[in-house]
């Protein structure tokens, strides 16, 4: 049986050993002991309610409780961008038409913004390879969810996911060797490193502030705007289908489309509710996201019950792993809509 559970910070070997089998693009999960380390302390902080808004950072763990083996890691920031700006590119079309000639163009260009700055994160997500397979990755990407929808009160308006950005078979990203590297003067792996170490300020310093037109850009970095990394794919899908959307912001790195919603129309805050437990066999089984209530030890799982019962019949065991006794409240959502 797999949980998702709050972090602790003795899990860092583990999350460091994940973090290590992450490929580049991932900013926000960097192979740094130091770094992981600080992050944990800051997630304890967060789940116990000892951080402000604009430090808060979840971060959860999927843990197997039959080896004890941590095998995923996913999280949310709950308002990026306060303290300092949150950049993306945000692209814009404007038509251009000559009455003497009869042409008409339609004109592509990136303009820089801070507009989700104060918005929530969800980031961070990977799960080892070993596990992929089954509700695994819905899960530790819907899981973190139901957070939202017991606590919302925690998060801004608004809540975003940026998706890795294609890169081509050598790891090299098209639309950081056209946009990045001619006003950076680095590699993409370098820069990416700097922000997952917390180093924002070099993009305000260097970053151009006209906009781009991207009919100035190689046909291989056009192409790369907006389009997702071939593994972070899966993780897109199950974040679309929890209503997040592409409405044209993109990284300014790789170019990688940023996912977002309003906060109040994710499905875990429309259609999750709360039930009883019980330990019981359901009369009808479907697969079922059930969540402990707890902030400061927070428990979701996937099981078979009946998520439109008035009182949610688990196994045993299952409310063994969520810590709940039976007449705990649940918070319970169909893990499909």
């Amino acid at each position: 049986m797999l949980v998702l559970r709050n972090a602790l910070e003795t899990d860092l070997d583990a999350v460091l050993d994940l973090a290590k089998g992450i490929g580049p693009g991932m900013t926000t999960l960097k192979a740094d002991r130091g770094a992981l380390g600080e992050r944990l302390a800051v997630a304890a902080a967060s789940f116990a309610g000892e951080a402000a808004q604009e430090d808060a950072d979840y971060l959860f763990v999927l843990e197997d409780l039959a080896s004890g083996r941590v095998c995923g890691v996913s999280a949310i920031k709950a308002a990026v961008g306060v303290k300092e700006p949150f950049y993306n590119y945000r692209i814009a079309t404007s038509v251009h038409a000559s009455p003497t000639t009869g042409l008409v163009n339609r004109v592509q260009s990136l303009h820089l913004s801070h507009d989700l700055s104060g918005a929530a994160e969800l980031c961070s997500l990977y799960l080892h390879p070993d596990y992929r397979s089954g509700s695994n990755g819905k899960l530790l990407s819907k899981g973190r969810l139901l957070f939202m929808a017991q606590f919302p009160r925690l998060f801004g308006a608004k809540v975003f996911a940026e998706m890795r950005g294609f890169q081509d078979e050598h790891g090299s990203s098209p639309f950081w060797e056209a946009v990045g590297r001619p006003f950076f003067h680095m590699d993409f792996h370098e820069a990416d490193d700097l922000c997952g170490k917390g180093d924002r300020l070099f993009i305000e310093h260097l970053v151009p502030r006209l906009p781009l037109y991207t009919h100035l850009l190689g046909e291989q970095a056009r192409a790369a705007i907006g389009t997702t990394h071939a593994d972070t794919a899966p993780a897109r899908r199950l974040l679309e289908q929890e209503g997040l959307r592409f409405d044209g912001y993109i990284d300014i790195f790789d170019g990688g489309p940023v996912l977002q919603a309003n906060l109040h129309d994710l499905r875990a805050l429309r259609d999750s509710r709360l039930a009883p437990a019980r330990a019981d066999k359901p009369q009808r089984a479907v697969a079922t996201l059930a969540a402990c209530t707890q902030r400061h030890r927070f428990r979701v799982l996937v099981a078979d019950t009946d998520p439109e019962a008035h009182v949610v019949a688990l196994p045993q065991a299952a409310l063994d792993a969520l810590g709940c006794d039976a007449g705990s409240p649940l918070r319970i959502l169909p893990l499909a809509p």
